[in-house]
């Protein structure tokens, strides 16, 4: 496996070659680091092999379709790590570096599965720093869409997140629809099953109606419509409380829209917490959100917060980004609001709110969906499947 990127944490990384390790494979994984991170460590299995970076690197991996610099850098030591551990087969974790991989393996030869976390030429399109000069003028979508294309064609297998990707992928760069498979970020079951609840997090919210978001914060993520929509709803549920876990460097921007509309003591911003801590934070909930805005990348993919509620038996609510409305219809497992629409936000949590009963079934169905279909141990027998065939 090769990521661009520090390990750990990257979860749908650490199910994937779990999944692999249990079914009789062996996985040494390609990553970064930035201080003094050991080379060489074993994690649930995996054999972690980290190469030194640095900041001039990771600066460079945003211009790797305009510069390639980034990727004559990342081949050599990609290179180092086939051959020392004599690989036999190549996963590589989304676009960025997977022009290095195609580079490195010229002459190898070897078995290639690319594996598409995210539609990262549309999400580029979001960042902050494209927005701006240079960022604007040196940093391509196009370019990154054109290559993305190429290393689809190119790869032997491509593994996506959902049905709605996969149909996206194939209508827009012809491949074989057997090329490519369906490998969904979900829950594993010990996050449900063997969740440690914080009692300090349940005594804070015991007496409030909580409304929570889990995840980057991002602008996109579209937690500005959820902040809007306090004002209206304060006047009706007397407890609210819109809880944020999470972080992004847009926070100012929500909080400073927290304190124009005179909400703060009804908006908590938690910060980044441990993975661990959010059992506690969805069962100290009543209603969990994600209000995605839509562009291509939200239409075509789920947050894996979704499961993380559903999970535990908590009704959601999500914004009509394609994908998540198609699943939460599905499964009766929550309500679909329209995406920025503030006053639609908030009806729909208002009629949450007046149901306690409708509350309860659609978190019971989104749980026994979990717990039937799709936890991570069901749902990764395609990657199984993928590598007995490969």
């Amino acid at each position: 496996m090769i990521l661009d990127k520090t390990f750990p944490p990257d979860p749908r990384v650490e199910n994937e070659a779990i999944a692999l390790i249990e079914n009789n494979h062996q996985v040494f994984l390609f990553c970064l680091k930035y201080h003094k991170e050991t080379d060489l460590e074993e994690i649930h299995g995996i054999t972690v092999c980290r190469y030194s970076s640095n900041q001039f690197e990771y600066k460079l991996s945003a211009l790797v379709y305009s510069i390639p610099l980034y990727s004559f850098l990342m081949k050599k030591k990609i290179n180092h790590f086939l051959r020392k551990n004599k690989i036999e087969s190549i996963h590589v974790h989304d676009v960025r570096i997977a022009d290095a991989v195609f580079k490195a393996n010229k002459k190898l030869h070897l078995p290639l599965v690319l594996d598409l976390h995210d539609n990262m030429p549309e999400i580029i399109k979001t960042y902050p720093h494209l927005q701006k000069f240079p960022g604007k003028q040196l940093i391509s979508p196009r370019k990154w869409k054109k290559k993305e294309e190429e290393f689809i064609k190119k790869a032997n297998k491509v593994i996506s997140v959902s049905n709605e990707f996969i149909t996206e992928v194939v209508e827009r760069t012809k491949i074989s629809k057997d090329k490519i498979a369906l490998v969904p970020n979900t829950v594993r079951q010990s996050f449900y099953m063997n969740a440690v609840i914080d009692n300090g997090i349940q005594e804070k919210y015991k007496n409030q109606f909580v409304i929570l978001y889990l995840g980057d914060t991002g602008l996109r993520r579209g937690l500005m419509t959820a902040i809007e929509a306090v004002p209206k709803l304060k006047l009706q549920i007397k407890n609210l409380k819109l809880v944020i876990v999470g972080k992004n460097s847009t926070d100012h921007m929500l909080k400073q829209k927290t304190i124009e509309l005179n909400i703060k003591d009804q908006v908590d911003f938690e910060g980044w917490q441990n993975v661990s801590l959010f059992p506690s934070y969805i069962l100290s909930s009543s209603i969990c959100i994600s209000p995605l805005i839509r562009n291509i990348q939200h239409d075509v993919a789920y947050a894996n917060k979704i499961f993380q509620y559903m999970s535990l038996g908590k009704p959601v609510l999500v914004s009509d980004a394609i994908a998540q409305k198609n699943l939460i219809k599905k499964t009766k497992s929550g309500l679909v609001h329209q995406e920025r629409n503030i006053d639609d936000f908030a009806d729909k949590i208002l009629k949450l709110y007046e149901d306690e009963d409708l509350r309860s079934s659609l978190g019971q169905n989104g749980k026994q969906f979990i717990e039937e279909e799709f936890c991570w141990e069901k749902v990764s027998k395609n990657l199984i499947t993928l590598y007995d065939e490969l």
